[in-house]
């Protein structure tokens, strides 16, 4: 998916994803010189860190 895609998904801006996905541990692809993040992962990321209450 691509960062406006992702961003979209995680409910915050495409400035905001782009300047914190390698700080948050999102992992991503590189394709040639952009960046994609595949759809599994992003959902494993968020799930990772849902609290639990």
């Amino acid at each position: 998916m691509t960062p406006d895609e992702a961003a979209a998904e995680l409910g915050v801006t495409k400035r905001v994803l782009m300047d914190s996905y390698r700080r948050w541990g999102i992992p991503y692809l590189k394709v040639g010189k952009h960046v994609r993040f595949r759809t599994r992962d992003l959902h494993h990321w968020v799930d990772a860190r849902m609290q639990r209450g």
